[in-house]
């Protein structure tokens, strides 16, 4: 997935923001998914098919089970472009605390 604001949309779902949360801590089977997001496993199996067809995680077999696991390549993009968000946030934040404490040194001085 290359999309920023269709990854945030996807992600932005509250179940599956859970099921990435929890997949957070590593590969994991569908089954021991279902009592960590509270919600049924077809609707588990369903959220994890639509991240997986996004690439936001990948499935591999083992045996019956079918173990998921993050991708890091969708994070990375998220990453990318929210440290532009950071970069100009943190030169305003920068500028903004320059001002008051040129304000704080001229209150001291008169």
């Amino acid at each position: 997935m290359t999309n920023t604001p269709a990854l945030l949309r996807l992600i932005a779902d509250p179940a599956r923001l859970e099921l990435i949360e929890a997949l957070r801590l590593g590969e994991t089977a569908v089954n021991d998914l279902v009592p960590r997001v509270g919600i049924a496993q077809s609707g588990v199996s369903r959220h994890l098919r639509i991240l997986h067809e996004a690439g936001v995680v990948r499935v591999r077999a083992d045996g019956q089970r079918r173990l998921y696991a993050l991708q890091p390549e969708p994070f990375a993009e998220l990453d990318a472009w929210v440290s532009g968000y950071r970069a100009l946030w943190s030169d305003r934040l920068d500028r903004f605390a320059g001002a008051l404490t040129a304000l704080q040194l001229e209150k001291e001085t008169e």
